[in-house]
């Protein structure tokens, strides 16, 4: 049984395109993609569906396909998704090589929490960084425990994983330590609602006259 560890991938070559057998090709369970990378020339595939939805769930998946017997690793490059209904539509994989070195964005994970009466401001969600192709990491995480406000922590504070080169400009702010914005009282937010109102009938009635 397939599982989101199983990378291993049988893929089928496809010579029909458009969006018509492509729409076929979803009602069946399967997923359309291309292959490109390496000097080679695109190679269009059938992904087995289920197993991939499960799979690109992770960033920087990679799935190791066989095709036609042959073994080829890719990296899920893009998933173009219905943006109604999130059915994946297309996926976009890029060749790779063990032991080559490629740039990722790697997502940010914040743990610990800052100083009482503070909140940390996740400004960027991931970072880029230079790693091997198999060696891929899964998240880059910043402890804010404790930090006061007005701490920052920028790309160049973080702790990289081993191996992972800081590709992104280091004065890159990632993680921002502030006061939480004050409340606006009721009252005040009602006067204020209440004289917009009050300004727009007024202006509705000289337009009117």
């Amino acid at each position: 049984m397939s599982t989101e560890t199983d990378t291993k991938v049988v893929a089928e070559l496809r010579e029909q395109f458009g969006k018509g057998f492509a729409r076929r090709l979803r009602a069946a369970g399967q997923i359309p993609a291309v292959i490109y990378g390496h000097g080679t020339s695109p190679v269009h595939v059938a992904l087995p569906g289920h197993q991939v939805s499960l799979l690109v769930r992770r960033a920087n998946a990679l799935l190791e396909l066989v095709i036609d017997g042959k073994q080829q690793l890719t990296l899920v490059k893009d998933v173009q998704k219905d943006p109604v209904h999130q059915i994946i539509e297309h996926i976009d994989l890029l060749v790779v090589k063990k032991g080559e070195k490629i740039q990722v964005d790697v997502p940010v994970s914040v743990t610990g929490e800052p100083f009482s009466g503070t909140i940390a401001t996740l400004e960027h969600t991931s970072v880029t960084l230079e790693v091997e192709a198999t060696h891929i990491p899964e998240h880059v995480v910043v402890d804010v425990e404790g930090l006061e406000e007005g701490a920052h922590i920028t790309a160049a504070d973080l702790t990289l994983p081993k191996g992972a080169a800081l590709v992104a400009d280091p004065e890159t702010l990632i993680v921002a330590v502030t006061l939480p914005p004050a409340p606006v009282e009721e009252d005040e937010a009602t006067e204020e609602t209440e004289g917009d109102a009050s300004e727009a009938a007024e202006a509705e009635a000289e337009a009117a006259e």
